[in-house]
């Protein structure tokens, strides 16, 4: 190997480590409530990527996809400890540290399908514990518009709760608990989306991004319905184009709100 070589590869490995180490940079008050809800949505994006590689299902590239989130996932979660000066929110980050721990390790191995019902539950938890990181930098913020980026953002996750309880559905596991959430999970999409629609902070590319979002909606309202016939990539592809979608309106949210 060359003397340019060798220097290049270890210029790599550096960056790489220092990225690691010190995360992204979060801007603002309004961004740390963007980052925070993103991870909610990780925790779902991880797990219906892990039921796609369970089903051998290789649209849309699932086993890359999940070793990309794994390492955002980290990445934000440092950045945000690291952002914050809040006590709460720092214990809040160390919480979500020590859930996702174990979570990871099972994410690293090859997908089971007698692992996923009790996979689901450890993300719920970790959700939840996300949840709570997200909300307390929404109140951070000291004003109503911190709420709107807050629910926007959690518009992302919800996309990927729906997809993931769809793609579990598909690979065969039959739980009445995954059902009652499914319904839940679409009830509160429909309500917030709602919400969005009537909020005063809307700009017009705020209100065209809504309306693609409804209309991909409508894809998981059908499909949910048939009880036989199940189509994981056209869901796959929707619940991407709801997350796109609404990912861009919440960085507008927070542009609006600066």
């Amino acid at each position: 190997m060359s003397h340019l070589k060798k220097t290049t590869k270890y210029l790599v490995v550096l960056i790489f480590f220092y990225s690691s180490l010190w995360g992204m940079k979060i801007e603002s008050d309004y961004h740390a409530v963007d980052v925070a809800g993103k991870q909610r949505m990780y925790t779902q994006r991880m797990l219906k990527d892990y039921a796609m590689i369970g089903m051998n299902n290789s649209f849309g590239n699932s086993t890359k996809d999940l070793e990309t989130i794994i390492g955002e996932f980290e990445e934000h979660l440092l950045s945000l400890h690291n952002y914050t000066k809040n006590k709460a929110i720092k214990k809040s980050t160390e919480k979500v540290k020590k859930l996702w721990l174990p979570i990871k390790k099972i994410l690293k191995n090859n997908p089971k399908k007698e692992e996923v019902s009790k996979l689901q539950e450890n993300l719920e938890v970790l959700l939840s514990a996300s949840n709570d990181t997200t909300v307390l930098f929404a109140k951070e913020t000291g004003k109503p518009a911190g709420e709107i980026v807050n629910i926007s953002g959690r518009q992302r996750m919800l996309s990927q709760r729906m997809a993931s309880l769809y793609m579990l559905k598909v690979w065969g596991i039959d739980d009445k608990k995954f059902k009652d959430k499914m319904e839940n999970a679409m009830k509160l999409f429909k309500d917030s989306l709602k919400e969005l629609e009537e909020s005063k902070l809307n700009t017009e590319e705020i209100n065209l991004l809504l309306n693609e979002v409804k209309k991909s909606f409508m894809f998981f309202e059908v499909m949910n319905k048939s009880s036989n016939v199940f189509i994981p990539a056209l869901i796959y592809k929707k619940s991407n184009d709801i997350l796109k979608n609404m990912n861009t309106a919440t960085h507008c949210y927070v542009e609006v709100c600066k």
